[in-house]
């Protein structure tokens, strides 16, 4: 107990702690042998004198991660909770998930125990860690980059120092390593090594004349929703199909700011990022959701533009985005969109969307529209609540073709004869449909097929045809505007204009609080 005073000695002594017993006690433990104000210095020091190993191998870091905050105790055992690698330019991001927390967790509960040396990753996870790590840091630098840029040493070195202290169960424990860290970093290096490098354009960029007229809706808007002075210039369809967002198009104004202008140069490079990464067969689902996430405004301000035609917007949008061929990326648009800072949206939604399922089969039979479904299987439960649904809340209008139910503009069974191209030209509607298969089930958005799915999950096919509608930004059919607004408030909980509170609708909404309530 070298370097404590006699205070703190007789204290400890008194407790029965040993120089053996001294590292395991956390920071609790110390406030509750020293309390008080007038012992602060004293604790300070004996948890300093302690955890001498431990400042050592402190990176500064900075910001934290509010969807992955640990409870006031985790913190006290590991004095570095943040995830975020702060160096000049730019800030990495550390992977994690929550298999590899899982694992954080259980080392430090039995680091108090002195039993950390039990605690190894596997090599799975190890490998996962490595993998993505590395890939988030190529696309973080890329984004920050005008070039095709690539982590340096030093960041590599930085980030591999950062990952040991994040989960020191990685740790290099070989007496030939001069650091703890060596291992981390030739790791990360060797997969650096194994990234090719995207090939450039032999023939100069695109560039587009500038334009002195007013700006048109087809521009991507700055962070800053009160800023109107600089502007991105996205390619029409005519020209192109991609919101081609080169440095060359931008127009700034004589008074623009410049952090304005720096904030649009930014997202254009993060979709070329994202464009980049989706020429590769697999692409890392996480880069891509973060690219996603800060690429969004320059993304809605394209897609919710009028320079795009109601019955080309699928099209177009998919080649620029297609990553929306995805499900968890659509998913994650309407959460985007609806309550960007709630995490947990999604798994609300289905929630609601449960309750919504389960009750409205009931009000289905009492308003005598459909039987109840007892011999029947989880597709064909399903098939029977869709086709009721555009009865339960009727819109008022009919569908085009009189001889066609207004169910067809929800869902379609195609028969083992019918071919799924050609009923997909020949409909008689253009929003988004379920086409149901002998297999599997189909998203289709005007004549594009976008995304398939298994039959057992058909009865969560309208919260995918919702996403849709929202990723896109596409008007509801008027033989269903109804049914859709009513999912709209009561599953997705978002609000709706008041212009668009139809008398059908109002009476709707109050049938459907009567049998939910």
């Amino acid at each position: 107990m070298d370097g404590l005073d006699d205070v703190a000695i007789s204290t400890l002594k008194a407790a029965n702690i040993g120089e053996d017993i001294l590292p395991s006690l956390s920071r609790e433990d110390i406030r509750d042998l020293f309390p008080g104000p007038e012992h602060f210095l004293r604790r300070k020091g004996i948890w300093r004198l302690t955890h001498k190993e431990e400042q050592e191998h402190i990176i500064p870091v900075e910001g934290s991660s509010a969807d992955d905050k640990h409870t006031e105790s985790s913190k006290q055992d590991d004095p570095s909770t943040s995830k975020f690698l702060k160096l000049p330019s730019p800030e990495y991001v550390l992977f994690t998930d929550s298999e590899l927390q899982q694992m954080r967790r259980t080392y430090f509960e039995q680091q108090r125990l002195g039993k950390e040396g039990d605690i190894t990753l596997s090599k799975e996870l190890f490998c996962r860690l490595i993998r993505n790590t590395m890939t988030n840091m190529v696309s973080i630098a890329r984004a920050s980059s005008d070039d095709y840029k690539y982590p340096t040493k030093h960041e590599v070195i930085a980030m591999a120092k950062r990952l040991v202290e994040y989960y020191p169960m990685i740790k290099d424990k070989s007496t030939g390593s001069r650091h703890e860290w060596d291992t981390v970093a030739k790791k990360l290096l060797k997969r650096l090594s194994n990234i090719r490098s995207p090939m450039k354009a032999k023939q100069p960029p695109f560039k587009r004349a500038r334009q002195d007229k007013e700006p048109s809706a087809a521009v991507a808007s700055d962070y800053d929703a009160d800023s109107s002075a600089s502007t991105v210039i996205l390619s029409s369809p005519s020209s192109s199909s991609t919101p081609r967002q080169e440095n060359d198009s931008i127009d700034e104004a004589s008074d623009g700011p410049d952090n304005s202008l720096d904030s649009q140069k930014t997202q254009a490079r993060h979709y070329r990022t994202l464009q980049e990464m989706y020429k590769a067969k697999k692409p890392n689902k996480a880069a891509v959701t973060h690219l996603l996430d800060l690429e969004f405004q320059s993304r809605r301000s394209f897609i919710d533009s009028n320079v795009l035609k109601e019955q080309d917007k699928p099209t177009n949008i998919l080649q620029a985005y297609p990553c929306f061929k995805e499900l968890d990326h659509a998913m994650d648009e309407l959460r985007r969109i609806i309550e960007p800072n709630n995490f947990k949206y999604i798994s609300e939604v289905k929630d609601r969307w449960e309750t919504f399922y389960s009750k409205v089969q009931f009000y289905g039979v009492m308003k005598k529209v459909m039987k109840p479904p007892r011999t029947l299987n989880g597709v064909e439960h399903a098939i029977a609540v869709f086709t009721a649904l555009p009865l339960l809340f009727p819109s008022g209008s009919a569908a085009p073709k009189k001889q066609v139910p207004i169910s067809e503009a929800l869902f379609h069974v195609l028969t083992p004869s019918e071919d799924p191209d050609t009923y997909i030209h020949r409909r008689a509607f253009s929003s988004p449909v379920l086409l149901v298969g002998e297999e599997n089930c189909m998203v289709v958005v005007g004549t594009t097929p976008v995304l398939t799915f298994d039959k057992d999950l058909l009865y969560e096919g309208p919260l995918y045809l919702l996403a849709y509608y929202y990723a896109f930004h596409l008007t509801y059919p008027k033989c269903l505007a109804t049914l859709l607004s009513v999912l709209q408030t009561q599953v997705l909980r978002d609000v709706i204009h008041e212009q668009d509170e139809t008398p059908s609708y109002k009476k709707a909404i109050h049938e459907c609080r009567m049998f939910v309530d």
